[in-house]
């Protein structure tokens, strides 16, 4: 399955993210420059991985999302391509308007860096439906600004089609109604601030349900 990780210039965990599923096994990857356009209708999943593009000037994942190559994610996104954003990816998602919300500081206004507790809270799409739901999950987070806020009418619109895809069991960042990860109503668009790359074959291995609901939504063997 061709797939395509985008370096963005602060990125630090693309390498990791292109580990993660040269080993997982079934992901063709193809690193993408930031700078890249053109059209990707030959690839099946997108990642924007974690870091800080940009340095996180003016807010994180702002600059990034008015890089050259997010028109034709944008397009990718638009016939169905399935796209995640890990982190400062879900940051960028959420800056272009690929995802409702956005991503503010920490309450305690620190960087977290530790493994988080997430339960499952929907499975009928491409990223988790190799899980069951309230299952739980431990994957590793590390964000400044990682406090995801959205409005109670927006809220209530994710509630309703099932948008909200996992929630922190302890809410370490202050984020609203503890939401970890979400997508967008078409449910090919996944942004998530713990790392699934980070915990694939180390630590839990929670992180490869993620990766295996993908393989499974596109027909590809486990």
């Amino acid at each position: 399955m061709k797939t395509g990780v985008v370096t963005f210039p602060g990125s630090n965990c693309d390498d990791d993210v292109i580990d993660c599923l040269q080993r997982t096994g079934g992901f063709e990857v193809h690193p993408l420059w930031h700078k890249e356009t053109g059209n990707l209708g030959d690839y099946r999943l997108i990642v924007l991985p974690g870091g800080f593009s940009y340095g996180d000037y003016l807010r994180c994942g702002a600059m990034a999302a008015c890089s050259p190559i997010m028109t034709s994610i944008k397009e990718f996104a638009d016939r169905g391509g399935l796209v995640i954003g890990i982190c400062n990816g879900f940051q960028i998602l959420c800056e272009s308007g690929l995802l409702p919300g956005a991503l503010a500081k920490n309450l305690s206004l620190n960087f977290i860096c530790k493994d988080v507790q997430l339960k499952i809270e929907s499975v009928n799409n491409p990223w988790t439906n190799q899980t069951v739901k309230n299952q739980l999950l431990s994957l590793p987070v590390a964000h400044g600004e990682g406090r995801y806020i959205i409005d109670d009418q927006e809220y209530e619109t994710l509630v309703s089609n099932s948008q909200v895809l996992m929630t922190y069991q302890e809410n370490p960042n202050g984020s609203s109604h503890h939401i970890a990860g979400i997508c967008n109503k078409n449910k090919n668009v996944f942004g998530l601030m713990p790392h699934p790359e980070r915990s694939t074959d180390l630590r839990s291995k929670g992180g490869l349900l993620i990766w295996k609901s993908i393989k499974s939504h596109l027909g590809m063997a486990s």
